[in-house]
């Protein structure tokens, strides 16, 4: 079978090294995701285990579609009988890139029909579409007058670990703070800080990994809900659940602090925590980032600092006054910042950069410089050794 895991810009190389150490077959980065091979366990693998994924898909086929016609006779022309029968509701989501085919809402409903018409041929009645929560989640992508015609294994996007009962303002996606721990080369055994936690996802997702907790062992998964799960692929599903289950740590192998400014932040990230079972392993502070102090001879201080909107005063709308004096109020919070950094003698640093007046602040050169697209900004991974 072919797969493809998807994950945000940027984060291509970390997906892949997450997959290549799961040991699966033919992988290779592509952009916007990583393509592997294997049986059907390999993608159920990935499901379970893979930190930075967005999502698990698996291809059915691939075809010519120059027009609307070959794009109904290539998706009909697929045995859709192990996926879904007239009791399976589906729903459709589609990608165009094409000179004929120009209206993703136009492509899926072509998909759709395609399908139920070939379900109706073969059992008399047709399954329902539920584009809401469907027990198949159908996905197209067409570019260049071709096809690619794939399955969503999760059904739900991988971010969605089940632990984010509450949030903050602009929380990062847990699939990106998975991504940020291990390009910038987090030891998981060592001590590690957020001195600006917000809502926890960097702490979490740290402690998860510390624990050797899979991320998708907490969360059902779209292929539950497909006719053909009983037997065989519940059978692998619940054996790698209990390995999984089995390789779990008892406790973090070393201190995880996440402290926060704002009393509103640390009530979330203490819900957040306990929610994600790691109420034992990670401390909880309300405190001023720049007074942080260290709390080992060595370790890893991991954060996402603000980017200037968080802080207050000038918005999109301000004067040239007031935007001079945001950005005073910001360079003096990352001078701050940099000074803190640099009472922490021996320790790493890891800071995504939505401002370039980060780094300007921080004089040391970083280790790395990896460009990563938050969302829609694009941000930069910066990774320092203090001496």
């Amino acid at each position: 079978m072919k797969f493809f895991a998807t994950c945000a810009k940027g984060t291509e190389g970390a997906l892949r090294r997450e997959l290549v150490a799961m040991r699966l077959g033919h992988i290779r980065g592509d952009r916007g995701g990583v393509a592997f091979e294997g049986p059907m366990e390999s993608g159920l693998r990935a499901c379970l285990h893979a930190r930075t994924a967005m999502r698990m898909l698996l291809e059915l086929g691939r075809f010519p579609a120059p027009d609307a016609d070959a794009l109904y006779a290539g998706v009909r022309a697929i045995d859709w009988e192990p996926w879904l029968d007239v009791r399976t509701t589906l729903a459709v989501e589609a990608t165009v890139s094409s000179r004929t085919i120009t209206h993703s809402g136009f492509a899926a409903l072509k998909v759709k029909d395609a399908v139920v018409d070939a379900v109706r041929a073969r059992h008399g009645a047709r399954p329902d579409v539920d584009p809401k929560d469907p027990d198949v989640r159908i996905v197209l992508h067409l570019a260049r007058d071709e096809a690619a015609l794939s399955l969503d294994l999760a059904g739900s996007p991988l971010h969605r670990r089940g632990y984010r009962a509450a949030m903050t303002e602009a929380p990062l996606k847990e699939t990106l703070a998975a991504a940020i721990l291990l390009l910038g080369g987090v030891d998981p055994a060592i001590p590690f800080v957020d001195p600006m936690a917000g809502s926890g996802t960097l702490a979490i997702e740290h402690g998860l990994r510390a624990r050797r907790i899979a991320p998708g062992l907490g969360r059902a998964f779209g292929f539950q809900r497909w006719p053909g799960y009983r037997g065989a692929v519940q059978s692998t599903w619940d054996r790698l659940r209990e390995e999984a289950r089995a390789a779990v740590l008892p406790r973090a192998p070393a201190p995880i602090l996440a402290r926060d400014g704002h009393p509103k932040a640390i009530l979330a990230l203490r819900r957040n925590v306990e929610a994600a079972g790691l109420a034992g392993d990670v401390v909880i502070e309300q405190a001023d980032a720049r007074a942080l102090e260290p709390i080992a001879d060595a370790g890893a201080i991991v954060t996402n600092p603000p980017y200037g909107e968080r802080l207050g005063g000038a918005g999109p709308g301000a004067s040239p006054a007031e935007a001079r004096v945001q950005e005073k109020k910001l360079v003096g919070f990352y001078r701050g910042l940099a000074e803190m950094l640099a009472r922490h003698h021996g320790w790493s640093a890891v800071l995504l950069s939505g401002n370039p007046l980060l780094a300007r602040a921080i004089p040391l050169r970083p280790t790395i410089d990896h460009r990563l697209w938050n969302g829609p900004l694009e941000t930069h991974l910066l990774t320092y050794r203090i001496p």
